[in-house]
C-alpha cells in the first residue's frame, strides 16, 4: 500500500508543477512583531523551486496549509532572498511572511505544537527546528510536540550511508529524478514520503527518521522524556528523562496532512 502512496504521490507532485502560479512580492512581518495565539502553529520553510525544483513537497505543502486554515492554525511562510516567483506553495496569503535567509527563526515560538513543512531537511529545516528547540531549552519545561508532515519537506537524502540496507534503491531512484538534468545542488530532491517508500520496512524508516533529527540531547535538559512517533507505531523512547511523567518532547512523523484533512 505505501509503495502505491508513494505512486500516486510523484504523479500529484508533477501535476502539482503545472498547476503552479506564482505568488505576488509578500509584505514581510518583522520577527519582533510576530505574536503566536493558541497552541499549534504550522512554520512552511523556503518552499520554493529553488532549492525543491522537482516541486516534490508541493503538494504535502499544499495540503499542510489547507490543513492548518481549516483548523485556524497561524501559518508562517519563512522565505529568503531568491526570487518570489520560485515560491511554488498554492496559497499566497499565509498569517505571516517572515523574511529567513538559511531558515533561522528569530520570533517566539510559544504554542505547544509545531507543524513543521518545506523546508530542505538537511540545511535550513534543520536550522528552523534547532533555533525553535534552543528557545524552548531555555523556557519553563512544559510538553512539545514537533510534527513533520514527510510529503511536505523535502531533503537530497545525505544521511543514506552505503551501509544503509536501502542504498542502492535509493541511488535507483534518484538515477531516474535526476535523469537527463543537469549536475549540481538543484535537481536531486525527494520528499522525506517518498525516502520512507524507498526505505519500505517500519523499522530502518525508524532508524533514518531518528538520524535525520536536530539535535535536541545538545540542547534539552536530562530530565526532559524525548520520544519518537512514526505514523501508527508505538513511541520509540529516546530518551526516559524523569520517567512517563516527566516533561516530554516528542518528535512526531507523519505520511501527510492528508492523514488530518480526512479525519
Amino acid at each position: 500500500m505505501r509503495g502505491v502512496w508513494v505512486g500516486l504521490m510523484a504523479c500529484l507532485t508533477g501535476l502539482a508543477g503545472v498547476a503552479h502560479a506564482s505568488c505576488p512580492a509578500p509584505q514581510f512581518r518583522p520577527a519582533k512583531d510576530v505574536h503566536l495565539a493558541g497552541d499549534s502553529v504550522m512554520i512552511v520553510t523556503h518552499p520554493s523551486a529553488t532549492f525543491d525544483a522537482r516541486f516534490s513537497a508541493k503538494y504535502g505543502i499544499d495540503e499542510a496549509v489547507r490543513f492548518a486554515k481549516r483548523k485556524k492554525i497561524p501559518v508562517i511562510y519563512l522565505a529568503d532572498d531568491s526570487p518570489i516567483r520560485y515560491y511554488y506553495m498554492e496559497d499566497c496569503e499565509p498569517d505571516h511572511w517572515v523574511a529567513s535567509r538559511d531558515g533561522e527563526v528569530e520570533f517566539e515560538v510559544a504554542p505547544t505544537h509545531v507543524y513543521v513543512a518545506g523546508g530542505h531537511m538537511e540545511l535550513c529545516l534543520s536550522r528552523s527546528l534547532h533555533d525553535i528547540l534552543y528557545q524552548w531549552s531555555r523556557k519553563p519545561a512544559r510538553n512539545l510536540t514537533v510534527t513533520f508532515l514527510l510529503d511536505a519537506i523535502y531533503s537530497n537524502g545525505k544521511s543514506v550511508e552505503p551501509s544503509d540496507p536501502y542504498y542502492s534503491d535509493f541511488n535507483w531512484f534518484m538515477g531516474i529524478i535526476t535523469y537527463g538534468r543537469p549536475g549540481g545542488e538543484t535537481w536531486p530532491k525527494l520528499n522525506l514520503l517518498e525516502m520512507t517508500g524507498i526505505i519500505k520496512k517500519p523499522a530502518n524508516d525508524l532508524l533514518f527518521l531518528e538520524k535525520i533529527l536536530p539535535r535536541w540531547d545538545r540542547t534539552f535538559p536530562k530530565d526532559y522524556r524525548v520520544e519518537l512517533q512514526f505514523n501508527e507505531f508505538s513511541a520509540r523512547v529516546l530518551r526516559p528523562g524523569g520517567g512517563v511523567f516527566a516533561p516530554r518532547l516528542r518528535f512526531n512523523f507523519v505520511d501527510s496532512a492528508d492523514v488530518f484533512l480526512a479525519q
